[in-house]
């Protein structure tokens, strides 16, 4: 039984990059000899198992074979017989399939550590097309080393662009996507993630509400011409919180004849935690670049549709996505903050006390909060 550090903790040490989760793979054993060492298994599909004590995972090396359609059609097999070298070619890209032992040797038979050193995203085998999911990978791949100055190799994207005209990637599931879309969305620089996907053809296809985008030159709130792709890429860009980068990118879909954020959230089942801000930033920052000649009324409006008496932060939140990729324009953040601290602490009780009830409470705390609304605005004008 030999065990060797696998995959992208090999290649993040050697770019010097930050280490993620560490993966293993154990070869000459067997699910029985794992178990029997203290080995926890974990693994439906194959054998892995959690180390004892690191609780790290160790997988038996494996082959796969492709059986049906979509990235679910695969029979693996483990079997002490498999080497090491069998194992790392099933892997996607090159600088993927490189191996540790525990005298710290590498191990690199498919040239990993030349495409490091030449910048190169590229697939070990032909087989890369059996399997759609590696599209996402390698464009979320880019999103996080492209500022190294990584590329994706010719031939590769050739590739990628093959497996889109042969459907493979109408079988991905939605979310698998997404989980892909959220974790390119925490790299230094997610434009790349979905440029990439533009380039190979499938972003028409997972994001069509995005590949609508490209081309479309409109006046905007923040721009009287506004190139809506290069800004949606620009903001992805930005030093901000993944949700919040998404939220200010898709804005530019809000000029757009036909779209449809709410479809796409569906389809792709995006969380509330990023929904929300997604469709409140989509809707409401027109309001935003224009609050200094907004009345009271619309302003409450505006705070009203944040739910801003109750969730500071989606207001905060939404400000921010409304900033971000905006040096130009005046930032409103603490304008609303300063109308939620004039007009949030109202006592119904004192409108009780005047003989009010149920509505009638209800439009007083809405008069109460205009006039202090009112007050403040002067106060800032």
């Amino acid at each position: 039984m030999k065990v060797f550090l696998v995959g992208g903790a090999v290649r993040d040490e050697l770019l010097g990059y930050p280490m993620g989760d560490k993966d293993w793979v154990v070869v000459g054993s067997t699910p029985k000899q794992m178990i029997t060492q203290g080995y926890s298994p974990v693994g439906k599909d194959f054998p892995v198992f959690l180390h004892p004590k690191t609780k790290e995972e160790y997988a038996l090396a494996r082959t796969e074979r492709k059986t049906a359609e979509g990235y679910h059609g695969f029979t693996v097999h483990a079997d002490p017989e498999v080497t090491l070298e069998e194992d790392l070619i099933r892997r996607d890209l090159t600088i993927n399939a490189m191996a540790k032992d525990h005298q710290g040797q590498i191990i690199d038979p498919y040239h990993g550590q030349k495409d490091i050193k030449n910048k190169l995203l590229r697939h070990i085998s032909p087989a890369f097309r059996e399997d759609p999911v590696r599209i996402l990978r390698i464009a979320r791949f880019l999103a996080r080393y492209h500022h190294l100055g990584f590329r994706i190799a010719p031939e590769t994207l050739k590739l990628m662009q093959q497996m889109v005209k042969a459907g493979e990637v109408d079988s991905l599931v939605a979310e698998r996507v997404w989980q892909e879309s959220l974790k390119a969305l925490r790299e230094k620089t997610p434009s790349y993630f979905f440029s990439t996907l533009e380039q190979c053809g499938a972003l028409e296809i997972l994001f069509p509400d995005i590949h609508a985008l490209i081309n479309q030159v409109k006046k905007t709130a923040w721009e009287k011409k506004c190139n809506l792709w290069l800004h949606f890429l620009s903001c992805l860009n930005q030093d901000a919180a993944s949700h919040i980068r998404l939220a200010s990118a898709l804005k530019t879909t809000h000029y757009l004849e036909h779209s449809d954020l709410d479809e796409m959230i569906e389809r792709l089942r995006i969380p509330k935690s990023f929904s929300q801000l997604i469709l409140k930033t989509a809707q409401l920052h027109p309001i935003y670049y224009s609050l200094s000649q907004q009345n009271s009324e619309q302003i409450l409006d505006l705070l009203n549709q944040l739910d801003a008496f109750r969730q500071i932060q989606l207001l905060s939140h939404f400000a921010h996505a409304c900033d971000l990729n905006q040096a130009n324009q005046t930032s409103h953040k603490e304008e609303l903050q300063n109308y939620i601290q004039s007009a949030e602490n109202i006592n119904p009780a004192q409108f009780i006390k005047q003989g009010l009830q149920g509505a009638q409470i209800g439009r007083a705390i809405k008069e109460k909060r205009l006039e202090l609304i009112e007050k403040q605005r002067n106060k800032s004008n």
